[in-house]
């Protein structure tokens, strides 16, 4: 591999010192800013034309602060601005000795047409829609308001949360998670409880990446879920406070402040969380085998208390003109109880109980995350070359202290104190996630662009358990089961570079790449000694391709091949119990799996309508899977397996309706049908269904009165190598008014209004049938209220300076 990297670290400084020096010209520099609300305009594009005959002389696009610079020779010039939904700037000027030239801020005002791009300017921009993305600008999502991250990502279109708190997109669970365009150090069983100390009133916009490019980590068969955090840039010192409390014991406070001066912005935001939540579960098995009871009926109840705080820091610091570094620092403080009773009762075949167990468990948890970064972006110069290099590093760090008192009925309803048993778990977590990137660009020619870059990740799990137990009673002398206890640590090293091209022909667009991925893989399991080692080397070739119809009218063809790497939840080979007839295991043989992706999209926008469609097909191979086995003692096991195949063919449309001035709905619908085989499992794994989702989110705001927003969505069954998902709906209502001279606002929503966000999964097997339901608490009421300060407004869709743009790909 070293000479990979060496021929690839000479190409891209051999290209990065390349460029002219242009010392004899004048810098001419500015800003374009929103003339309405003085919000900056990244990507737009500037010109500057010859006064005689309006002939294009050099062009440049804005940057993510909104700033843009390019060389001219002294003279006298015609400048003119254009961006998607607003109207066209010109102006004349003339550069005299002075260098630079400041043209100070270029203040745009919308267009008048509400769709004159794929931007939907209604009565709140609910989404932007590209080619190869979704944002959804959720920073004032009202059915959002005092919810979690993880909740919040649930309202959206395309995006499932299912029984245990994992993402899917497009029915694919294999989904990466982006925090500010960085992949988080969410893995497994952790996603869900960091994703929880994240609130709602914290994130700005959520992007969908359905398909990405080379640019991006081959990992996520999925794609990726990108999670924007808020920050303002106003000069000045300015903020938001923001409160909310829920039903049954749910609050939420917080704060976003921000004090910038040309130079400088500094940003710190604070958020703390308190919410008690119920969940009830049942199940119900019916048993194939000799010697066991025929049915085991099961319920329980859990009461959790969750209590957590979310604190965010740092600073871009415009060095020069051309250069800006980046600075921030992150951390999450989180506690937790929970108690559960769980009841299960054997019976036969008559259903008479045979015997019943009793479970009281009760758990405390405890959380630390820390992360920070550095991030630096030099424009090189006019000609479009432009360096973007960034280091960040994480850690997380979760105790689990469990403690279960277990009682044994016989069939005649007599307490057993011999069969009765104390059980202890203390169990212990810690990941270390490091990230190293640089990446270049440079303009070739009037339209296109050539992009390459290194990126090295290095990540560190380990999972630590001790189970005792002991019988039930006053003596209780607890003894240490060796089969439950043991530590497992993973290691997994990612050397990636990569490169783009991309161009526009009139009316067609292309854009070709390829990402080549060194994966360094080693698990070590305490007890034995035993190594886990699995390197691999892969090329991902990624090639999207548009053409114009027409005005605001594009048909788009891409592919891309990508990996799903299995995280420690699923390799570790120690034994979980849930309880005593239920236990868990990872696979530490598990394979990465495969997947090539093809879609065919068309893009149209009206002037109150917009319309996104797209076919596709996913084709993987070496399929992670869940795999539950039931053993002759009664006792069944769920695993990880790779199955052969999984196919995927579906159609998903994303319209957005302005109904009229002050009401637009955005509706989405995806169809699609699955195929799974696993006859490398066994017989019985080949299965194959037609489901759909859809979702629909309505904002109608009645001016000088309130805003109100309904959210809906139904996800149909998902298919599973021995069962499915079965299908669910739900409904969230949320309504807001302005008030104290519009700097307040007080929100009330009740989210799963009919309270039918209900889980129930169907397993299938020769030795056994198994239903299961989940039931979370989803039918929630909250009223919230924010203060906003110093003129801090809440923006859709700006990117955080410094960073990297998640969405360039087909800027054509």
């Amino acid at each position: 591999m070293k000479p990979l990297y060496m021929t690839a670290c000479c190409l891209l400084f051999s290209i990065l010192f390349s460029f002219q020096s242009l010392a004899q010209d004048v810098t001419v520099k500015g800003r374009v800013i929103n003339a309405e609300t003085s919000e900056v305009l990244e990507f737009a594009n500037v010109a500057i034309l010859s006064p005689q005959d309006s002939s294009l002389v050099k062009g440049a696009v804005s940057e993510l602060d909104g700033t843009f610079s390019l060389l001219l020779p002294e003279g006298s010039y015609l400048l003119r601005v254009n961006f998607i939904g607003y109207q066209n700037y010109f102006r004349k000027f003339d550069i005299g000795d002075r260098n630079p030239y400041n043209l100070g801020n270029i203040r745009v005002r919308p267009a008048a047409t509400d769709l004159s791009e794929v931007v939907v300017e209604g009565v709140a921009s609910i989404f932007e829609s590209d080619i190869d993305k979704r944002t959804y600008n959720v920073e004032n999502s009202i059915v959002a308001e005092g919810a979690t991250a993880a909740e919040l990502l649930s309202t959206l279109p395309s995006i499932q949360v299912d029984e245990q708190g994992g993402i899917s997109m497009r029915g694919s669970g294999e989904v990466m998670i982006f925090i500010n365009g960085r992949p988080s150090n969410l893995g497994g069983g952790d996603m869900e409880s960091i994703l929880a100390q994240f609130p709602a009133n914290s994130i700005k916009s959520v992007e969908l990446i359905t398909n990405p490019s080379s640019r991006y980590d081959a990992a996520g068969v999925g794609g990726i879920i990108n999670i924007i955090l808020k920050q303002n840039q106003n000069l000045g010192f300015n903020g938001q406070v923001n409160a909310s409390v829920g039903t049954r014991d749910k609050y939420q406070v917080g704060t976003n402040l921000n004090y910038a001066t040309e130079k400088v912005n500094y940003f710190f935001s604070l958020n703390a969380q308190d919410r008690l939540l119920f969940r009830e579960a049942e199940g119900f098995r019916e048993n194939f085998i000799p010697g066991v009871s025929r049915f085991l009926d099961q319920d329980d109840f859990e009461l959790s208390r969750r209590r957590s705080a979310f604190m965010r820091t740092g600073f871009d610091y415009n060095m020069r003109d051309n250069m800006t570094l980046g600075f921030y620092v992150q951390g999450n403080l989180s506690d937790g109880t929970e108690t559960e009773e769980t009841n299960q009762r054997s019976l036969n075949q008559l259903s008479a109980i045979d015997s019943v167990f009793v479970r009281d468990r009760a758990q405390e948890q405890r959380g630390r995350n820390f992360e920070t970064g550095l991030n630096y972006t030099w424009n090189i110069d006019s000609l479009g070359q432009r360096l973007y290099s960034s280091a960040s590093i994480a850690w997380d760090s979760r105790t689990q202290f469990t403690g279960t008192d277990q009682t044994f009925f016989n069939s005649l309803n007599e307490l057993i104190p011999a069969n009765g048993l104390n059980q202890l778990d203390d169990m212990t977590r810690e990941s270390r996630l490091a990230i190293l990137q640089l990446d270049y660009e440079k303009k070739v020619g009037q339209n296109g662009k050539f992009e390459t870059g290194l990126k090295g990740t290095f990540g560190y799990w380990e999972r630590g358990t001790a189970f005792s137990q002991g019988d039930l009673g006053n003596n209780f002398q607890p003894t240490q089961i060796d089969s439950l206890s043991d530590t497992f640590s993973f290691n997994e090293n990612v050397y990636a570079s990569y490169f783009m091209f991309r161009n526009r022909i009139n009316k067609f667009g292309y854009q070709i790449g390829a990402r080549a991925e060194y994966t360094q893989t080693e698990g070590n399991l305490f007890s034995s000694g035993e190594r886990f080692v699995n390197d691999y080397f892969n090329i991902f070739p990624s090639i999207f391709t548009t053409y114009q119809l027409g005005k605001e009218e594009e048909i788009s063809v891409n592919y891309s091949r990508r990996i799903s790497r299995p995280g420690i939840w699923a390799l570790s080979p120690i034994l979980s119990l849930r309880d005593q007839l239920n236990f868990s295991v990872g696979n530490p043989l598990l394979q990465p799996e495969f997947t090539d992706s093809y879609e065919v999209g068309y893009m149209k926008g009206f002037k109150s309508y917009l319309l996104n469609a797209t076919v596709y097909h996913r084709y993987s191979t070496d399929v992670q899977t869940r795999i539950i086995t039931l053993l002759d003692n009664n006792i069944t096991i769920q695993s990880r397996e790779n199955a052969d195949i999984r196919r995927s063919t579906g159609f998903e449309m994303v319209n957005q309706f302005e109904l009229t001035n002050w009401w637009n709905v955005a509706l989405t619908g995806n169809f699609f049908y699955s195929e799974i085989f696993g006859a490398n499992l066994g017989e019985g794994f080949n299965n194959s269904n037609f489901s759909w989702t859809v979702n629909m989110l309505s904002t109608m705001s009645i001016p000088n009165l309130f805003s109100v927003q309904i959210q809906g969505d139904y996800r149909g069954p998902i298919v599973l190598p021995q069962g499915q998902i079965e299908p669910l709906w739900g409904i969230n209502l949320g309504i807001k008014r302005d008030v104290l001279n519009k700097k307040g606002t007080i929100s009330v929503n009740v989210s799963d209004i009919f309270d039918t966000r209900i889980f129930r999964i169907t397993t299938n097997d020769s030795r056994f049938d198994l239903n299961r339901m989940f039931n979370r608490e989803t039918r929630i009421g909250t009223v919230a209220f924010t203060y906003r300060f110093g003129g801090f407004k809440d923006r859709n869709g700006n990117r955080e300076r410094g960073g990297r743009d998640m969405g360039e790909d087909m800027d054509f």
